[in-house]
């Protein structure tokens, strides 16, 4: 067999040379009948337009695939073992070249006038079983070993001989010969390998030998018999036979499957890199022989030829790397594999062997780690997706990918999110209830949801949850009052947000009680931001049942803006009283809008002692206010403070009769009165005898302050008389200060001019300190004392003068 780029050339054992494609497929027309019997060996030229072949029926034939022109047939008179034609024999004027070996190596070339003549390269060495030319080197191998000629100098230039066991037969331990490129040559004999390389001999070499030379790049033996060669890279590809694994079984012997070997070379040792048992037909009846190896190195082919079928292998690709993964149940590998590589993928897909790994992972129950895979492999693949939320429906673990599912890039049918939704409205509320949250209602139909979570809501009436997905379905529909009500049975935190963000103000109008129930901070701080909204009599008159709300609402309410809530201020001293006293006084002493009887009924139904003092002193009833304070509270700091605020001298005589027998009240007056009431008065109504605490302090405070008193006076003393002449002063010499006139200045009475340059028209002029100018015979008669105009609208400067003559 014979292999080109274009096709494939296969003898047989019945004489017919076969032109067939790449893939083994018959070429039509293509058969040629060249032999009688077994052909030998076939070559094509280098462009794949000629083929010449060989046959024991000693004819030499060249055949063109394209035209006749150059066909040969040759008839030798002994067997031709061996046929190569010239790589270069398709050009015109490349002298047909071919050489044919028996028991020589004969070259046929083309002559003068067209004749051919024949050249005997070699002679008397045995026969000559395989030729193989690249270039202008032929390479042949006879039973001595092989040699190499070039014909660009007409020179053998090297023989390499055999070196392995002399028994074993060279036709059924065949040498296969290849030539890697046009100056290295792969040997293959029996078990040993040789790397050969064509080298320039250097000028200052001997001149008598050959050019060119032969150098061994690599040589080693090997523990099979090797039934082709091949280049593989920088390595070798061996078709390998092993009689160490034939079988005998019943007397017969069975051979083994041949292996198809990549080794890297070495100098007397190799490293083997992949070793592939082959499965060909028929393969215990063969022999070492009966095998063949070719290569079409441009395409990486390699053609096992064996009697009954040829098998083509090809270095795996990414592709036979990805299908080895995948096999063995490397899924994640794979999947990286093909995600650097993607490009140089042609009979996978990423997406394709993603699904591989989801199936298996799914088979596994690894179902989390294949939903986690869903958003790489299936990408924005809408088919993919919804297939798979279905099968993972199916399975049961929708669960594990409702995470994962996408809303966008793609988006699903919205049965597809509806599935989900009823999926896990059945089986996990909360995550239903998760979803509603988390998903646009863009995606599914709501309506439908609604109707379904209604009807199990009729099975579950009390379930919060179910509720409150319902709410948020009535939300994203705009059906915001249905919302809120729901919202509101069940407290939820978002009633307030939902409210301000839909203006829902309207809705709410009438389920104040409900808003306060709810969160009672909350709902007044609303009310009362929106009062425009929900007035405050609305608000009032539904919290009327509710008084401690009715309080919260307007204490804030007041506080916030009194005016507001003035209507109700009777209402809040009855709340105040009830729910919130501290603050009662407070908002007595603020608000003026609640009538004084009814709270001072309040107060004294409840017992509220400073408030009940306020609103008696509020009525005028201070003499009352003060006996409370007295016989009730009996706090003297107090009585004395409040006789200080009303600064009535009744009361001062009353609290001093009141005090008179108490001594821890007469110490208290002894130690404040001094500056509001004489405390001769007090000092003089003490009984003799009466054991007053810490008297002597007191009456020492009473000096003191006396003497404070007398030194704050003489010193007020000092500063008005200093004043006052410094006043004096001033206006002296204020007053002494002349009044400018000018010629722009006008009588207030006649409206003339004050200053004439006639001055027979010429009158006294008058002008006051308030700046006002008239004539003096303008003047009333006893009116020159006040200007008249500033005494009309009775200002002071005007009442002073001065006149100018």
């Amino acid at each position: 067999m014979a292999v080109h780029s274009k096709f494939l050339a296969l003898g047989t054992h019945f004489g017919f040379v076969y032109i067939m494609d790449l893939a083994g497929n018959n070429i039509k027309n293509k058969e040629l009948p060249a032999h009688q019997v077994t052909v030998n060996q076939i070559s094509i030229d280098e462009n794949g337009d000629y083929v010449a072949s060989c046959s024991d029926d000693g004819k030499v034939v060249i055949n063109g695939l394209y035209n006749i022109e150059n066909d040969q047939e040759k008839q030798f008179d002994r067997p031709i073992k061996a046929v190569a034609i010239d790589p270069l024999f398709y050009k015109h004027g490349s002298g047909k070249n071919y050489v044919i070996g028996h028991d020589k190596l004969i070259l046929s070339e083309k002559g003068f006038l067209g004749r051919f003549k024949t050249t005997s390269l070699n002679d008397a060495e045995g026969i000559v079983r395989s030729i193989k030319w690249s270039s202008t080197f032929i390479a042949w191998v006879t039973d001595a070993g092989v040699k190499i000629y070039d014909m660009s100098t007409k020179q053998k230039i090297t023989h390499i001989s055999r070196d392995f066991d002399k028994s074993l037969r060279a036709e059924l331990y065949r040498c296969n010969l290849c030539w890697k490129n046009d100056r290295t040559l792969l040997i293959g004999w029996a078990n040993t390998v040789k790397v050969c390389s064509i080298k320039d001999r250097h000028q200052s070499e001997d001149s008598r030998l050959p050019s060119r030379y032969v150098q061994i790049d690599a040589m080693f033996t090997t523990d099979f018999f090797i039934s082709g060669i091949a280049p593989v890279n920088n390595n070798i590809l061996l078709l390998a036979y092993n009689e160490k694994d034939i079988i005998s079984k019943d007397g017969r012997q069975y051979s083994p499957r041949p292996n198809l070997i990549v080794v890297e070379p070495g100098m007397n040792d190799y490293k083997e890199l992949s070793n592939d048992a082959l499965s060909i037909k028929g393969f215990p009846n063969y022999r070492c022989s009966d095998y063949h190896l070719e290569v079409i190195p441009e395409d990486s082919l390699y053609y096992i030829v064996s009697p009954k079928e040829v098998i083509v292998a090809k270095n795996r690709d990414l592709d036979d790397h990805i299908a080895w993964l995948l096999e063995h149940e490397h899924f994640q590998e794979a999947m990286d594999e093909a995600s650097r590589k993607g490009k140089q993928l042609h009979r996978h897909t990423l997406q394709a062997i993603g699904k591989q790994y989801l199936d298996h992972l799914q088979e596994n129950g690894q179902f989390e780690e294949a939903a986690k895979l869903c958003v790489k492999v299936l990408d924005r693949n809408k088919n993919l997706w919804e297939d798979q939320v279905t099968k993972f429906q199916q399975l049961g673990h929708l669960k594990v990918l409702s995470p994962y599912i996408p809303q966008k890039n793609p988006q699903l049918a919205p049965a597809i999110y509806e599935l989900v939704l009823h999926e896990f409205l059945h089986n996990d509320p909360e995550k239903f209830c998760s979803l509603i949250k988390e998903w646009p209602p863009e995606l599914y139909n709501t309506q439908t949801i609604i109707n379904i979570v209604m009807e199990r809501l009729s099975h579950h009436p009390e379930s919060r949850i179910l509720l409150q997905s319902l709410g948020e379905l009535y939300s994203n529909v705009q059906q915001f009052d249905k919302a809120l009500t729901i919202y509101l049975k069940l407290k939820h935190p978002d009633v307030f947000t939902l409210i301000n963000k839909y203006d829902l103000f309207d809705a709410i109008a009438q389920k104040i009680v409900l808003l306060m129930n709810f969160e009672t901070k909350m709902a007044v701080q609303m009310l009362i931001d929106n009062k425009d909204r929900i007035p405050v009599e609305n608000v009032v008159r539904q919290l009327e049942k509710e008084p401690k709300f009715l309080h919260s609402y307007l204490d804030e309410l007041f506080r916030r803006d009194s005016e507001a809530s003035q209507s109700y201020h009777y209402l809040q001293v009855k709340l105040y009283a009830e729910f919130d006293p501290p603050k009662l006084l407070s908002f007595l002493r603020s608000s003026n809008s609640y009538p004084l009887e009814k709270a001072f009924e309040e107060c004294k139904q409840r017992q509220l002692t400073p408030e009940m003092v306020f609103l008696l002193a509020r009525m005028g009833n201070h003499k009352k206010a003060l006996s409370i304070i007295n016989e009730d509270i009996g706090d003297v700091d107090m009585a004395i403070e409040f006789c200080k605020e009303h600064n009535d001298q009744e009361l001062w005589d009353d609290l001093i009769e009141f005090s008179i027998n108490k001594p821890t009240f007469v110490k208290g007056l002894l130690n404040n009165i001094g500056t509001h009431v004489d405390p001769i008065i007090l000092v003089r109504k003490i009984r003799e005898g009466m054991q007053i605490p810490g008297l002597r302090d007191s009456l020492v405070k009473i000096l003191q302050d006396y003497n404070l008193q007398m030194s704050l006076r003489t010193g007020c003393q000092k500063i008005l008389i200093s004043d006052c002449f410094g006043l004096l002063d001033k206006q002296i010499k204020i007053q002494r200060k002349g009044i400018p006139v000018s010629s722009s200045h006008i009588c207030q009475v006649c409206h003339t001019n004050i200053i004439v340059s006639d001055l027979r028209t010429a009158s006294n002029v008058v002008v006051f300190f308030c700046r006002h100018a008239f004539h003096e015979d303008c003047l009333p008669v006893h009116s020159t004392d006040s200007c008249t105009i500033c005494s009309t609208q009775k200002k002071g400067p005007g009442r002073t003068y001065s006149m100018i003559k």
